[in-house]
């Protein structure tokens, strides 16, 4: 990866797992300045202004989000605070510093139905709370800040830190006989590293605005991705057994929030833009399952 030149970023949301590994992977040349959620809650204006006003970034990283996908839908308020009118209250910030905005926007602006991977500037139709407020925060970065504003769309993303996909799985499959996953949903696992890499790599590209997709390449369920996740850390020792995983319909697993069928991003304009090494996601879960086993050594 090219180093970008020096400058200021700023990374909101740097606790999760995409704010955590942004730190890991910062290239030379850049000074950061990470705000945990409890150090920077974006929904408050005047907190916002001040840090940047303070700390006056070239760039921001906003990959803070309220990302509980099920739970916005009881939460719509907050989901709308956090994901809406937090992105605004950035950007705008952003804006009177004279910073670019990287926004971490998401597959679940779309609604699935088309049964193929989704360019960049295909019209979005989010099915829940979340896809909704996430998609009306991409339209307040683009308002504010025009082309200062750069959007990144990733899907299903899961690292060694915090609550995902990939973790849930590991603890399941030690804890019980048999694991149950949805078979009928498609998208594209993504490690964290992957999309961090192309977050500095695009950071270091100011000339770069409106909307990319990134994911690591390639398709799976999540049932898929189960199974690829037991076969993986069976080989390396994580686990212990097999367990049976057995694929289940949707509907045989109800969830407040629907989810889109098919939420494959096209990324081929991003790949051509960006370059880069572009892994398969099966390499990427094998990667960061062999991390995640030095770490448990």
């Amino acid at each position: 990866m090219t180093a970008p030149p020096p400058g200021r970023a700023l990374i909101t949301g740097a606790g999760g797992q995409v704010g955590l590994t942004l730190q890991e992977r910062m290239p030379d040349g850049w000074a950061v300045t990470a705000c945990r959620a409890d150090e920077l809650d974006v929904t408050q204006a005047d907190r916002v202004r001040a840090v940047l006003r303070r700390e006056r970034p070239t760039v921001v990283i906003h990959t803070a989000a309220y990302t509980a996908v099920d739970a916005a839908e009881a939460s719509a308020e907050r989901a709308e605070a956090v994901n809406a009118l937090g992105t605004a209250h950035v950007a705008e910030a952003a804006r009177e510093v004279g910073a670019r905005l990287l926004h971490v926007s998401t597959d679940f602006v779309f609604d699935g139905a088309s049964g193929r991977p989704y360019a960049p500037d295909d019209r979005p139709n989010p099915l829940g709370v979340y896809g909704r407020t996430k998609l009306v925060a991409e339209q307040e970065a683009a308002r504010i800040l025009g082309d200062r504003a750069l959007i990144v769309r990733t899907a299903w993303v899961y690292s060694r830190h915090g609550r995902n996909f990939v973790l849930t799985m590991l603890r399941l499959m030690r804890e019980r006989d048999e694991v149950g996953v949805v078979s009928d949903q498609i998208g594209t696992p993504t490690w964290a590293r992957s999309l961090a890499d192309t977050l500095w790599t695009a950071a270091g590209r100011p000339e770069l605005h409106g909307v990319l997709h990134w994911t690591d390449a390639g398709a799976a369920s999540w049932y898929d991705f189960a199974v690829a996740v037991q076969e993986e850390a069976l080989a390396i020792g994580l686990l212990d057994r097999p367990v049976p995983i057995r694929p289940i319909r949707t509907e045989e697993y109800p969830t407040a929030a629907r989810r889109p069928a098919h939420s494959v991003l096209d990324k081929s304009s991003t790949w051509a833009t960006l370059g880069g090494p572009v892994r398969h996601w099966r390499q990427s879960l094998r990667l960061m399952l062999r991390e995640l086993a030095v770490g448990r050594a």
